[in-house]
């Protein structure tokens, strides 16, 4: 019978799981390493919000800085994207083969010293390039974090220890732009990077003291780079895990969307100030992370998975096709409490279909765990870094295209759960 996720996650050692005095001793210390890990797991996956929406509020700033039009300074954010991704199909199946821990350490001192070069960017193209790197470095949080879940759980402890993530993870956008904004009351764009860089040195130091290794050797894959193509082939055959992935890409490619054009939408075309924007901002993500403790700690275990994700898709289907309508002028000038009251429904139900998709899709991979998520937040992240350019065709005057692309990709992932992953056939399938 295999172990349950709780008894798997008590066996990570730290440095700090000594038994203690008496009988209770060893289910203290246990609880212990099972909070620091998951501490850590949270930290790794709020880094990249932490590294994107904390520079939001100096988009505008460095518009004007660099001499750069909005658009290509939105390629900062694409760029970082295009890392992200592109990084995690090449970590992904490293730490299936070396482990979790090497491939890690090495993606974070990178990921370091990318961002300190970000401070003295002195064009919007070198600073494009390196925000490249920054992200090919920071996807191996990314991915092992997905990873390291996936060797520690399964099934419903799996989905819930995901919607924890979230709470974890969810704290990042919610403080980061407020940190943003903060920190451009005192210093210029650059500041901001400063700051990175100092977050991502703390947290390369913590998980180098408290994360240790979690696939054994002995589960650990050999073939060199052929065997992981196969593998990947293999999972992207599998009709459902590809239906999984995909909605779970356009879903976030939706949310990436409002990333991306909120800063002008909010700032430039509603007249918001940078705090303004930040503390709206910060609320949408409270309203992810709300929603996806709901998920995890009430709807896992009696509602099923596939119920929860079609449900989250189905609203923000709703309310990107609210946002289309009020940015068309349907309802005349609606103003910007309106339209951030559509935001928030769309970023609060991403609560259900982020976590959902991934712990669906990653159920079906218990032996790849690795080039599994690597594939996830590769799909996620290309489909979002194509979607952030798009939300700016049409200059800064207009959050037509944001609406746009948000309705296109809601519908897009709903037809994909539905006609690729087919969740009543599976039910209808059980004793």
């Amino acid at each position: 019978m295999p172990d349950s996720g709780v008894s798997r996650a008590q066996r990570i050692p730290t440095h700090d799981s000594r038994p203690e005095a008496g009988p209770a001793g060893a289910p203290v210390a246990a609880r212990r390493a099972g909070l620091l890990v998951t501490l850590v797991l949270g930290g790794l996956t709020a880094l990249p919000p932490l590294s994107m929406d904390m520079y939001l509020p100096a988009l505008p700033a460095v518009t004007d800085a660099l001499h750069a039009p909005a658009a290509t300074v939105q390629l900062t954010l694409t760029a970082c994207l295009t890392g992200m991704a592109l990084g995690q199909l090449v970590v992904g199946p490293m730490s299936d083969r070396w482990g979790r821990r090497r491939p890690l350490m090495l993606g974070m001192v990178v990921y370091v010293l990318a961002t300190a070069i970000c401070v003295f960017a002195p064009t919007a193209e070198l600073l494009i390039g390196f925000r490249l790197i920054q992200g090919l470095a920071g996807a191996a949080g990314i991915v092992i974090a997905r990873a390291v879940v996936r060797d520690l759980y399964d099934g419903d402890e799996m989905a819930r220890f995901f919607s924890t993530l979230m709470l974890i993870s969810g704290v990042a956008p919610v403080v980061a732009p407020v940190i943003g904004g903060q920190v451009l009351r005192f210093t210029d764009w650059r500041g901001i990077f400063a700051v990175l860089t100092v977050v991502g040195l703390l947290l390369t130091l913590v998980v180098h003291k408290w994360l240790h290794e979690t696939l054994p050797p002995a589960e650990r894959h050999t073939g060199g780079v052929g065997d992981a193509l196969r593998t990947m082939r293999g999972l992207l055959g599998d009709r459902v895990f590809s239906g999984y992935m995909i909605a779970g890409s356009l879903a976030f490619a939706a949310l990436f969307s409002y990333v991306s054009a909120s800063p002008f939408v909010v700032q430039e075309i509603y007249g918001a100030s940078p705090q303004t924007f930040s503390l709206l901002f910060g609320v949408n993500s409270i309203g992810l992370i709300a929603v996806g403790q709901f998920n995890g700690k009430v709807l896992v275990g009696r509602v099923s998975l596939d119920k929860a994700l079609g449900f989250g898709l189905g609203v923000i289907v709703l309310a990107a096709t609210a946002l289309l309508l009020m940015t068309t002028g349907v309802f005349g000038d609606v103003g910007l409490v309106p339209v951030a009251t559509g935001l928030f429904v769309l970023m609060s139900a991403m609560g259900l279909a982020m976590p959902n998709t991934n712990a669906q899709a990653l159920m079906r991979t218990k032996h790849a765990a690795g080039s599994a998520s690597a594939l996830l937040g590769t799909s996620s992240f290309l489909i979002g870094a194509v979607a952030s350019p798009l939300v700016g065709v049409a200059g800064e005057d207009t959050a037509v295209p944001m609406a746009v692309v948000q309705l296109v990709c809601a519908l897009a992932a709903m037809g994909c759960f539905l006609g690729m992953c087919r969740p009543w056939q599976r039910l209808a399938a059980r004793p």
